[in-house]
């Protein structure tokens, strides 16, 4: 009929209805069953993931292998939304519309399951995964997927660490020594300030020593460097944000910024991210992530090394990201979601990750191949470079993930808008967290809002 289908409308359907014809005639079905790609009857899935073109084509190869040996489950994929993923995502859910299993990470994806809408998964869990098995992710965030009542409502997607990354040729240029094993703070000050007072004032091409992405995690891992944390470990409805350790930290990437003008601000490199501000040469060093790796390799016009990140007063610490796969509460199939969701945590699935976008494996038993099939993609480029350096924190054991308040919600606005006067702008002290610590703390004791669909199910 030419008219153009909703994402929305695509979520309601999709799972109901066997082929392009139906989707395009956009009739409502009422059960979620149909002829699957071999032709048999199929229960049909919606699974929901990034909607770049690498991933895209990856998964609907990768769905090809789970239909060839799944003939009574067929799954369409959807991209994620273009944009405010988060804010979507809650709106199907309480539409009662969202894909049956689905890919999600940061501190938004806790809220989901904050509010009731993510498919326990324990019993699976323990019914069907090997403890072996289960020992080859990261214990920090496997945790992370779980809620304090052992909730576990997702499974790790991959494992994205930070490090950072420095620019070769500049470091060669200005004669400043690379990142040494077991560096600290206090180096990664120093190294910055060597670039620092070599820059031309006001210069669109200046080169800044690093940067940092000024979002919950990014800052969350200096914090626990010095010993100090966002939310109370044993009570997620505790602040600690104004606690000495906590502003110490926050303190010392501000004065980088606002006092050294060694570490830049996203308006010193022309709103550029941290990736693209590295690429164009901005920077010496810069905090990313592994997953940021085929990118750099690809784009780089310079030689790239990699440090683990620097150890603060406290000791070692590195940010593990938290992406994971969950599974829709709402699901009319949770047992065929839940065979779907087993082939997604494959070593299969984790390895075409790997050789598409050079994501790094959620289990330790694929790091090495991880690392060839860097080297293997990229020869020249990342022979010499300490890729170990990403998977360090997982092996030994220090890595790190976001700390989630009960109301995960307000804390991330209320920090969001106060980190913009911080670092940004430079307009606002660190201290004005104690008044933002206390105000999350006030709000945890108003209870995150129960679901539509909870609420049903339990009049």
């Amino acid at each position: 009929m030419g008219a153009k289908v909703s994402r929305r409308v695509f979520l309601k359907v999709a799972g109901s209805l066997a082929g392009a014809a139906a989707l395009a005639a956009c009739a409502p079905a009422q059960q979620k069953k149909g002829l699957g790609p071999h032709g048999g009857v199929a229960t049909q899935l919606v699974y929901q993931d990034w909607r770049t073109d690498y991933f895209s084509a990856m998964a609907q190869q990768m769905l090809e292998e789970f239909h060839a040996t799944h003939p009574n489950i067929h799954v369409f994929y959807t991209p994620d939304p273009p944009d405010e993923l988060s804010e979507k995502m809650l709106a199907d859910f309480q539409a009662e519309s969202a894909p049956d299993v689905f890919a999600g990470c940061c501190e938004f994806f806790p809220v989901w399951a904050q509010k009731g809408y993510l498919l326990d998964l324990r019993p699976y869990v323990e019914a069907e995964l090997r403890a072996e098995e289960i020992k080859e992710w990261d214990d920090a965030q496997l945790r992370a997927l779980r809620l304090r009542d052992g909730t576990q409502y997702a499974l790790p997607k991959y494992h994205g660490a930070l490090a950072v990354y420095y620019n070769k040729d500049l470091f060669d240029k200005y004669n400043v020594s690379y990142p040494a094993p077991g560096w600290t703070h206090g180096d990664y000050q120093r190294t910055m300030l060597a670039f620092a007072q070599q820059r031309s004032a006001g210069s669109d091409t200046a080169v800044w020593g690093s940067m940092f992405d000024v979002s919950w995690d990014r800052i969350q891992v200096h914090v626990n460097a010095w010993g100090g944390h966002f939310v109370d470990p044993n009570d997620p409805t505790k602040s600690m944000m104004g606690r000495p350790e906590t502003i110490d930290a926050m303190q010392w990437l501000r004065d980088r910024m606002w006092s050294d003008h060694a570490m830049a601000s996203r308006l010193d490199v022309q709103n550029l991210n941290v990736t693209e501000a590295f690429l164009r040469g901005r920077l010496a060093m810069v905090e990313d992530g592994s997953w940021s790796l085929k990118n750099i390799l690809a784009n780089a016009k310079f030689r790239v090394g990699v440090a683990t990140f620097p150890a603060g007063p406290a000791g070692q610490v590195t940010m593990g990201t938290t992406d994971g796969f969950g599974i829709y509460k709402g699901t009319r199939y949770p047992e065929a979601a839940w065979e779907f969701m087993k082939f997604l945590i494959s070593p299969r699935y984790g390895r075409a990750m790997a050789r598409a976008h050079l994501l790094q494996p959620a289990r330790s038993s694929l790091v090495d191949e991880w690392i060839a099939q860097a080297r293997e993609q990229y020869p020249e480029k990342a022979q010499e470079m300490n890729l170990a350096a990403f998977a360090e924190g997982h092996l030994k054991g220090y890595s790190v993930t976001p700390e989630i308040f009960a109301n995960q919600d307000i804390a991330r606005r209320l920090t969001s808008a106060a980190w913009e006067q911080i670092f940004t702008l430079g307009r606002a002290r660190v201290t004005i967290m104690t008044d933002v610590s206390e105000q999350i703390e006030a709000a945890q004791k108003t209870a995150a809002p129960t679901s539509a669909l909870e609420a049903r199910r339990a009049a």
